[in-house]
């Protein structure tokens, strides 16, 4: 049972989907369309990213834990001093761009990939070419800047060491130079003595000294260089951005397909709603599981009740062929007690009793019956105006005669067996003149001179009329329109019919449009597929004399 309701249940929701497909396939259409046109009619935006490598100083290089938390955080440093506005500001200025610093950082993003020492620096523009500009130039300007930067650390002390030598230099190039003037050292041996010998020894001692301090200082400005480079960090460009082929946005296809399945998913939606408000009779699985009665049959959308009966007219229709349908069904919905009174009522107005009543009462006539149709409506009567009778004398009018004959209220009409009592004038209290034993001596004296009497009455929770007449009938038939008749009024018709005691034969759904149906019902599938030969391609619409003479 459960695996029974479960497929129940799919094939509802497939039929919805069938049912509503238009609205589903235009919204998702639509949300396409308004995507595609805005997606092609946005500026492409570009994206280049170059990769770079960070330098880190060797002195802080090591292998433990807190060196790795190091490294992780001077990527995280890097990643945002790059997006910085002095970084920003160089770029222009090397690039020549005509922007604000400012402007450019929200098209720069600067990631650092997990587990290794690369920075991905990722620009973006409506340009190609200056996003791969901007993106080889972020480098260059963060290198140079940063290189700066770490090197004032040691600036004082290099210029200090600096201007020592410079001194130094100066002052051993003055010694030299007194120690030339001096003149050539006499060579050993000689017989003249040297006159500049205690000069010459202090400024020899002294260049000494001069030399030995400059070798000292220049060995201090070497460390402090070594000391610079070792504990400097920096960043080197390992992947040059290329020039992109392609935007990253808009991206106008996968846009359009998720536009459109938005769309579809909106209608979808609002289909579920409408069908969540609407409580209205959809299938026949809603009358058989919400109501549990039969249904007898299903009616198509036909011809309007203008042009009359369509069984009368065009017997040869499919819509023909469902009213025999509908009359076999009632001669086996009652075989212990024979069918000779039968009720034709609805829920609430507008739902098509009248021409049921109206047609069914052709078929039986069809088959051999003598039917009389009664018209007790005596509200809204139609029936004299779907035969085309006079209405100037009818069921109105026997409740002022003295209980005789029908003395010629029953009419004839055009089909062979088939007569009507049609309404007559319309009385002020219709319910309880249908409720009277005069009613019911009426239809014994109907029942002298017919088969079957078809009764016509007002809907059932519009007015009581139906309702006082349903127990003195031998069958009530309910009819239902899809897509108009409230659940809810049917389940109150059928509840407020069987509070009566009424034998309910069975449902008549009206007026189903079947190719738009969310159901297809199975039996009516093979009266279309003899369309062809009850002349379903013939547009024009035929008389039952020009079907005779086919």
């Amino acid at each position: 049972m459960e695996s029974q309701s479960f497929s129940e249940d799919i094939r509802r929701y497939l039929a919805l989907a069938w049912h509503w497909a238009w609205l589903l396939i235009l919204a998702g259409a639509i949300a396409a369309g308004v995507a595609y046109y805005i997606n092609r009619n946005t500026t492409p935006v570009y994206q280049a990213s170059a990769t770079f490598l960070i330098n880190e100083a060797p002195l802080s290089r090591s292998a433990d834990y807190t060196s790795i938390v190091i490294s992780q955080s001077l990527a995280q440093t890097y990643a945002l001093l790059i997006t910085k506005e002095p970084v920003l500001q160089g770029v222009v200025d090397r690039l020549g761009l005509n922007i604000p610093a400012r402007n450019l950082a929200g098209s720069i993003s600067v990631t650092p990939i997990q587990d290794t020492q690369l920075l991905v620096a990722s620009v973006v523009d409506t340009n190609p070419q200056r996003a791969v500009d901007i993106a080889n130039t972020l480098g260059e300007v963060f290198a140079e800047q940063n290189q700066t930067q770490q090197a004032s650390r040691y600036t004082a002390s290099k210029q200090n060491l600096e201007e020592q030598l410079s001194r130094l230099d100066q002052q051993i190039q003055e010694v030299s130079a007194s120690l030339n003037n001096l003149g050539e050292e006499p060579t050993a041996g000689s017989a003249t003595p040297d006159p500049n010998r205690a000069e010459r020894d202090r400024l020899q001692t002294t260049l000494a000294q001069y030399r030995q301090t400059y070798a000292y200082l220049l060995q201090s400005y070497e460390q402090v260089r070594l000391a610079e480079a070792q504990s400097t960090s920096n960043i080197v460009q390992v992947e040059p951005a290329q020039l992109p082929r392609t935007p990253i946005r808009p991206r106008t296809m996968r846009n359009t397909g998720m536009a459109g399945l938005v769309g579809l998913m909106l209608a979808a939606g609002i289909v579920f709603l409408i069908e969540a408000l609407d409580d209205t009779i959809k299938s026949p699985e809603d009358i058989s599981r919400q109501l549990g009665v039969p249904i007898l049959g299903i009616i198509a959308t036909h011809v309007s009740e203008t042009e009359g009966p369509v069984t009368a007219n065009q017997p040869r229709t499919p819509v023909a062929e469902a009213f025999r349908a509908l009359r076999t069904n009632i001669q086996y919905a009652s075989v212990d007690k024979p069918l000779i009174t039968l009720l034709v009522t609805s829920p609430s107005p507008e739902d098509g009793k009248s021409t049921i009543a109206a047609n069914l009462g052709i078929v039986l006539a069809q088959g051999g019956k003598k039917v009389v149709i009664v018209d007790a409506d005596l509200r809204r009567p139609r029936i004299h105006k779907l035969f085309k009778l006079s209405n100037q004398q009818g069921t109105s009018d026997l409740f002022v005669k003295p209980p005789e004959p029908l003395n010629g209220a029953v009419q004839k009409t055009e089909v062979a067996n088939l007569y009507a009592l049609t309404s007559g004038s319309l009385p002020p209290n219709p319910s309880e003149l249908l409720g009277s034993e005069k009613m019911v001596k009426i239809l014994d004296m109907v029942r002298d001179e017919a088969d079957i009497i078809i009764i016509d009455s007002p809907p059932l929770l519009a007015v009581t009329d139906a309702a006082v007449l349903a127990p003195r009938t031998d069958g009530v038939l309910l009819v239902v329109k899809p897509g108009k008749t409230k659940l809810a009024a049917c389940r109150q018709a059928v509840e407020q019919l069987q509070r009566v005691g009424a034998n309910i034969l069975g449902v008549v759904l009206n007026d189903v449009e079947l190719r738009r149906s969310r159901y297809k019902y199975a039996y009516y599938k093979g009266y279309y597929s003899y369309h062809n030969y009850y002349g379903g391609k013939d547009k024009k619409k035929k008389t039952a004399e020009q079907v005779i003479k086919e």
